[in-house]
């Protein structure tokens, strides 16, 4: 998939600055985000505002200026935006490192969880979850390794007792679901690192006919955000060649008990349902004990 013009990480930096333009100090910082993206992706406020020639508080205020909370939510964001301008092997090599792989994998998943959980647009997940519980039915838009967080999230809403299905197989099924919603249906469109075109086609497709988008993605390009009502920004760096799924189903199974929380009435009773059709088909190795009658 080749980037389109509009994704370059210049063009998203240079759309973020405000009209009247930043102070000298601040355009100072973002020439080095410009200039040295990657210094800027993986070192400290201290260092990039020693490598500008300013001091940390201008670091932060040109985030802000920018339209972050801070330094470390804008780092998040361009560390997420340079990842996705390399092929897997040059990401391979950004993480090489020593130590044991899997345990630089797990502390990457836990710093991720951390960052997720300090940033978590819970706003965000509330309107989704009622977006949701609300809609007609939910098609959930995921390829690649990335199905697995669609999978997920659309088996547990479906138990939660809403009409939610994934699309993962392939660019006829997506097609052919496109070609079938409309308003009052909702679509979440889930990607990561690079972005799946045919991921991207289907957001602005659905808007276009009047659905409800939502995006849950590691650094939205241009076309994603535009499409999406809301978009869940999660983060995704893994250590190897491909981005973690870690935080993604964090965020798939926190969405889902936000949607379970909108009508627990309806929530029990398909979960109820799908217990007794489990115990009818011998579905599960270990069966709950039915309830015993109390003794007088």
């Amino acid at each position: 998939m080749t980037e389109h013009a509009a994704d370059s990480f210049e063009d998203w930096l240079r759309a973020r600055t405000p009209e009247r333009g930043l102070r000298p100090k601040s355009a100072a910082v973002l020439q080095i985000l410009l200039s040295h993206p990657r210094r800027a992706s993986f070192g400290t406020a201290a260092e990039l505002a020693q490598f500008a020639g300013v001091n940390v508080a201008t670091v932060t205020r040109t985030a802000q200026a920018l339209g972050f909370a801070g330094w470390p939510a804008l780092q998040q964001e361009l560390r997420a935006r340079y990842l996705s301008s390399l092929s897997a092997p040059q990401v391979a090599a950004e993480h090489s490192g020593d130590g044991s792989p899997s345990s630089r994998s797990l502390r990457r998943d836990l710093d991720s969880l951390a960052l997720l959980h300090r940033r978590l647009d819970e706003g965000a997940m509330r309107a989704i979850a009622e977006a949701v519980a609300a809609a007609r039915r939910t098609v959930i838009v995921a390829d690649g390794s990335y199905a697995a967080v669609g999978m997920a999230l659309a088996h547990n809403a479906r138990l939660a007792g809403y009409p939610v299905a994934a699309v993962t197989t392939g660019d006829a099924e997506l097609a052919n679901t496109m070609s079938a919603i409309g308003p009052g249906d909702v679509l979440i469109a889930i990607s990561f690192w690079r972005l799946y075109e045919s991921t991207v086609l289907a957001a602005n497709e659905a808007r276009a006919r009047g659905v409800r988008v939502f995006a849950l993605t590691d650094a939205a390009s241009p076309a994603l955000a535009e499409a999406a009502e809301r978009v869940v920004m999660v983060p995704a760096e893994g250590v190897a060649f491909f981005p973690s799924l870690t935080a993604g189903m964090a965020v798939a199974q926190a969405l889902v008990t936000q949607l379970a929380a909108v009508d627990p009435a309806r929530t029990a009773a398909s979960i109820e349902a799908a217990e007794s059709m489990w115990t009818k088909f011998g579905l599960l190795h270990r069966r709950p004990s039915p309830p015993t009658t109390p003794t007088t």
